[in-house]
């Protein structure tokens, strides 16, 4: 494995920075691994994450998905239940599943809760609190609305945070996908971090990009090349 990455990283110039479309066509060369690798992006913001007022946090929905398959938990009673179900939900339920989750069951990837249920699913905060999992009302996942949370989680809703050293990290895919796909869904990403630009921010607030693999080495992205308009 160790000579599969050194033999990926010796196709790319360390120096350069390069286009979004030259990047993605880069990384499929580089590719090694025998499995679909997740394509990430990371983006380094001009954010002191330590200050409130500069936390840089929302969700996006990705014109073409993840290419990840989404199991979905809905926390309702009675018509939300069935309105869950009827969206596609993988499990819903109420003190049943959080009875379940509290047995150490976790096998599901986002959580959707309708507001009178949250405080039975607060007793939950701390197992699903530091996983990323609990929901919340500001990613729109505390929710009446279950059928469009729901169907837009299965379709490639991703969430996105600044973490303490002011970087964000988001799938835009899978490596199998065309390039197209990939630079749609990158460019859908930057917008929706340029538009969660807090405006206690000041300077230069995207630093710098880096498009990677799973497995392979990071390359530098032009930012002009993403944030340009296109036609």
């Amino acid at each position: 494995m160790g000579k599969n990455i050194e033999k990926a990283k010796q196709k790319i110039d360390r120096t350069k920075e390069y286009s979004l479309e030259d990047a993605i066509k880069l990384l499929k060369e580089c590719k090694y691994a025998k499995f679909d690798e997740t394509v990430e992006l990371a983006v380094n913001l001009g954010v002191d994450p330590k200050k409130s007022d500069q936390v840089v946090r929302g969700t996006v929905l990705l014109p073409h998905g993840t290419g990840k398959s989404v199991r979905v938990l809905v926390f309702a009673k009675g018509e939300k239940e069935k309105e869950a179900r009827e969206a596609g939900a993988d499990y819903v339920g109420a003190e049943d599943l959080v009875d379940k989750i509290q047995k150490g069951w976790l096998d599901f990837d986002k959580a959707v809760a309708t507001p009178d249920v949250m405080g039975l699913v607060g007793r939950l905060g701390k197992i699903l609190g530091p996983r990323g999992l609990m929901p919340n009302p500001k990613l729109g996942t505390v929710t009446f609305d279950v059928k469009k949370a729901v169907s837009e989680l299965k379709a490639g809703k991703v969430e996105f945070a600044v973490d303490k050293g002011g970087v964000v990290h988001v799938p835009i895919g899978k490596i199998s996908f065309e390039d197209t796909k990939l630079v749609e869904n990158a460019r859908t990403i930057i917008s929706s971090l340029i538009k969660a630009k807090p405006a206690a921010s000041k300077g230069k607030y995207l630093k710098k990009v880096t498009l990677s693999s799973t497995m392979g080495p990071g390359i530098k992205i032009n930012i002009d090349s993403i944030t340009a308009k296109k036609g």
